[in-house]
């Protein structure tokens, strides 16, 4: 039988991916890139965002095989950095975006139960719990400094220039070395991003659910 818990995470993993990369396509048009409206991706329409296998069939997956944790993603939203007036400002902040708007979107519903606004319909206010914390792992995960994850774009654009341009040629392997941390350092990895998800739980829904 399929836990209802996980089912609630794979319908609140959607919106959050989906917003997710509406605001980097947002920002990046704000930064001077309008790639992403040009290709029709500038919109909450979640059809053009779904990726078969990592906004559906991946997610699902791990539903009906009854795994702890249900994840996913959405289709990147184009962007053209030499379109931006800073290139490397322009991919930092644009970077940011998406972990920004799931914190925003983690911290919006976890104070809505917070505030007991949805005591009369109690499966609205779990729905909400479980979009909080799925944007709490999602917004916390992608800070990770490996490309091609958000968080590689901060770093690249914190770093002095030459530094930047050697970090940049790891986005190359930078599946390979994902694949290995998930793998082999997965109890590395917790340890390290788990107490800030703890934290962020704690923050925005007055405890900790993670």
């Amino acid at each position: 039988m399929i836990n209802s818990t996980r089912i609630m995470f794979f319908i609140a993993l959607i919106p959050a991916v989906i917003v997710h990369e509406y605001f980097h396509g947002r920002v990046a048009e704000l930064m001077g890139d309008k790639t992403a409206r040009l290709a029709g991706r500038l919109t909450l329409n979640p059809i053009p965002h779904i990726d078969l296998f990592g906004t559906i069939i991946l997610p699902l997956l791990l539903v009906v095989s009854g795994s702890p944790i249900v994840f996913g993603w959405a289709k990147p939203v184009p962007i053209n950095p030499y379109n931006f007036k800073d290139p490397r400002k322009g991919m930092m902040y644009t970077g940011m975006a998406g972990p920004a708007s799931n914190f925003i979107m983690a911290a919006i519903a976890g104070f809505m139960v917070r505030l007991g606004l949805f005591s009369h319909a109690p499966f609205l206010g779990t729905f909400l719990i479980y979009f909080s914390i799925i944007n709490i792992v999602l917004g916390v995960f992608n800070l990770i400094p490996v490309p091609p994850l958000d968080g590689s774009r901060i770093i690249s654009g914190l770093l002095p220039y030459g530094l930047a341009r050697e970090y940049n040629k790891l986005e190359r392997y930078g599946m390979i070395i994902l694949m290995i941390i998930l793998l082999f350092f997965s109890d590395v990895l917790w340890a390290i991003i788990g107490p800030a998800m703890g934290f962020l739980s704690y923050l925005f829904l007055g405890q900790r659910f993670i």
